[in-house]
């Protein structure tokens, strides 16, 4: 799966079939020219957890004979029979991790956690086998060193560029003895970020809170007690059980009066995986120290100024500058609505100061009061089949896609719904897969992959397999899915990867799709937000579920009107994780705990400490937010958080096209032009040329701040 091995290349076609064993005879990674699904999608009613790990090893294996094929090729290294044979390498690999490492963040149990586990260091000690291969390297570097003799376009050239840097950055120009080095590092590293998500999920499912006496619950409106009270069913017990989980955590936190329960749940979600069974301090120590050594192999004094090699930003001096700017102008608004918050507050009274766990309490109350709107008000209007409608008509209007629900596509749970996904002139162009709400089996959050990647193959284009999965508000006994705004905007942005993936049209899949720099992979999610914002989208899909009324066009000026609301609470709140982030990959030594602190003190004081410059609340003992950080700490953001803000400043740019365009004579929201430059230089090209060549030729020029400053009405203090 190249989300997963960054430097191995995804096949571009299958290996011959191989004589199956008895014990293969009824595995279907061991057939996959035999699938009679729609579009070679996986047979998930077929493919059992014993399945996974004889598949993997026997992709490793083809893998590492393809491999060696290249390397005993006794002519002269050439593009077609080492680049293009070394990315069309892996396939069967890449098709069993395609489907299982989904299913490990969207559908797990304890069998496929154990699975994972044991097959961590192998896939370790299989990527390093590769990378370290110095034959390999060799034929490659041959390859590059007379790249200006060869007759390359633009994407050929990336692709080698980017093979020959994937090898170089891990450890290919390293001594022998460095090699070692840099391959019991990766494996070290590979176990340690596994078992922080891990923990971290399990530390999520473990914690509980029943309450019995409703009285206790006043605040909460019906359908957030219907959720508690369907939480305390599947346990098994009476009453009405938090949790924290999205879909609990959220509304409790907004809405319940009582401050106790509220404290403590703040308490409970900010203080996961700090000491006990599932403690992520040491493993956070760990990793970290891991990287840095990992740098300094490579002559790096960060890990943050390796990591940030090939993406836009370059290096940890522009992020800082960035991040710094973004603080310049943010805070002084932060601090402002702080004070206008604790006034409220003490004006309906409450006379202490304000914590982290009165914040989103009061804050909703106050936007109540100041734009009359709320969730409750939204929700009927956001009905989960009708958003799905909209969204889809979103990206009918852009692009003229369309989708149809195909039954016979097999899914891995039967709340997953798989389309079909067709272009303007009516020809296949993608699967998709939604996968909507929470279950005990999958990680928080919303994200977006692929289960099968783009490429092509002389005239064959294999199109994509996409799915976007979130943790949603379920239906109730009486009322169906209703989501919050915020819920619809996740969605929108989700679905926003999905059509960067679903739209790529590249020759290689190592190219293809969301294979972009991280801090210009959040371009396509958080342009396809802005929409949300606009009554011309709304008015599309925005119905009452039970009167069928488009959504008033009251509530839509509030919404319009309250889009600013906290803006500069949100970005400083951003702000800090990137400063945690790069303050953990920015380390210059090991980090070691002082005599004086425990080693949970030491790890909270430091992310404390990192987070101050932009601190706006009080700092709660206890809590902290590393160690159960999954970005960075277990996904693909270290020294990258800061990514989510360089996207939305070229988000902001981005849509203010397509709001000129709509401020025109007769202009639309949804302009053609503007449409047809976005999907042709952006959502097309995958990682085929570098990422701000890709942006300039659809906005004609660099990015400014600017936008995004007028965008969340902020007034301009400075601009460097």
């Amino acid at each position: 799966m190249k989300k997963l091995l960054i430097t191995m290349a995804i096949a571009t076609s299958a290996m011959a079939a191989m004589a199956a064993t008895p014990a293969q005879a009824d595995n279907p990674f061991f057939h996959e020219n035999e699938w009679k699904t729609p579009h070679g999608t996986y047979p998930f009613n077929e493919i059992r957890p014993e399945h996974y790990m004889p598949a993997f090893e026997e992709g490793m294996r083809q893998g590492l004979a393809e491999i060696d094929a290249i390397v005993n090729n006794t002519e002269e290294p050439t593009f077609a029979n080492t680049i293009e044979a070394y990315e069309k390498s892996g396939h069967m690999l890449s098709l069993v991790a395609g489907c299982f490492y989904n299913l490990t963040n969207s559908d797990t149990n304890e069998t496929l956690d154990s699975i994972e586990t044991a097959l961590t260091p192998k896939m370790s000690e299989y990527s390093a086998n590769i990378r370290l291969n110095e034959g390999l390297f060799k034929r490659i570097k041959a390859v590059y060193d007379k790249k200006d003799q060869l007759k390359l376009n633009k994407e050929q050239s990336k692709l080698l560029d980017d093979i020959y840097e994937s090898f170089a950055n891990n450890g290919a120009n390293l001594s022998p003895e460095d090699k070692q080095t840099y391959r019991e590092l990766s494996s070290k590293l590979s176990q340690l970020t596994l078992l922080y998500g891990q923990n971290v999920l399990r530390a999520t499912n473990a914690w509980t809170m029943l309450i019995t006496d409703e009285s206790l619950l006043a605040g909460l409106n019906d359908d957030t007690k219907a959720i508690l009270r369907e939480n305390a069913e599947k346990k098994g017990v009476e009453g009405w059980l938090l949790n924290l989980k999205p879909t609990t955590y959220i509304p409790v936190m907004q809405d319940l009066d009582n401050r106790d329960i509220r404290r403590e749940l703040h308490t409970a979600y900010n203080s996961r995986c700090v000491g006990g069974e599932y403690d992520n301090t040491q493993v956070i120590i760990d990793i970290v120290n891991t990287r840095l050594a990992l740098a300094n192999l490579f002559g790096k004094k960060t890990y943050a100024e390796k990591s940030l090699h090939k993406t836009m930003a370059e290096t940890p001096e522009k992020v800082y500058q960035l991040l710094d700017q973004l603080r310049d102008n943010y805070m002084p608004a932060a601090n402002a609505e702080v004070a206008e918050l604790q006034q409220f507050a003490t004006s309906h009274g409450f006379y202490a100061t304000i914590q982290p766990w009165d914040w989103s309490y009061y804050s909703k109350k106050l936007k109540n009061e100041k734009y009359a709107i709320s969730d409750d008000d939204l929700r009927p209007y956001f009905e989960k089949e009708s958003v799905v409608q909209g969204v889809f008509g979103l990206a009918k209007r852009l692009y003229g896609l369309t989708f149809k629900e195909n039954k016979d596509i097999p899914v891995y749970n039967p709340e997953v719904k798989a389309y079909e996904v067709f272009d303007e002139k009516g020809k296949f162009l993608a699967v998709y897969y939604s996968d909507f709400h929470p279950r005990d089996g999958k990680r928080g959050g919303a994200w977006m992959n692929d289960f099968q990647p783009q490429y092509r193959e002389g005239k064959n284009d294999h199109r994509p397999h996409i799915v976007n999965v979130m943790n949603f508000t379920r239906p109730t006994a009486d009322k169906p899915a209703l989501f919050t705004y915020d819920e619809v905007e996740t969605f929108l942005h989700e679905f926003g990867h999905a059509l960067h993936g679903m739209l790529t049209r590249c020759q290689y899949s190592a190219l293809s799709g969301t294979s972009v720099p991280r801090d210009f992979v959040e371009l396509p999610s958080q342009f396809n937000e802005n929409f949300l914002g606009e009554k011309e989208f709304l008015d599309t899909f925005a119905k009452h579920y039970q009167t069928g009324e488009k959504m008033p066009q009251e509530l839509i000026e509030k919404i319009k009107a309250s889009n600013n609301y906290h803006a500069a609470y949100a970005c400083t709140r951003q702000l800090s994780f990137a400063y945690l982030d790069m303050a953990w990959h920015t380390l210059t030594e090991p980090f070691t705990v002082p005599a004086d602190l425990t080693r949970e003190e030491a790890v909270i004081k430091f992310g404390n400490d990192a987070m101050e410059q932009v601190r706006i609340m009080p700092n709660v003992s206890g809590t902290q937010m590393e160690t159960a950080f999954t970005h960075i700490f277990s996904g693909g953001y270290a020294a990258g958080y800061y990514s989510y803000k360089w996207s939305e400043l070229l988000d902001a740019d981005a849509f203010s096209v397509f709001k000129a365009a709509a401020e025109k004579k007769g202009g639309t929201i949804f302009d053609k032009k503007s449409a047809a430059l976005f999907r042709k230089n952006i959502l097309e090209r995958g990682g085929t040329e570098p990422a701000m060549d890709l942006y300039k030729r659809f906005r004609g020029g660099e990015p400014t701040i600017n936008a995004l400053l007028e965008r969340d009405g902020i007034k301009v203090i400075t601009i460097k």
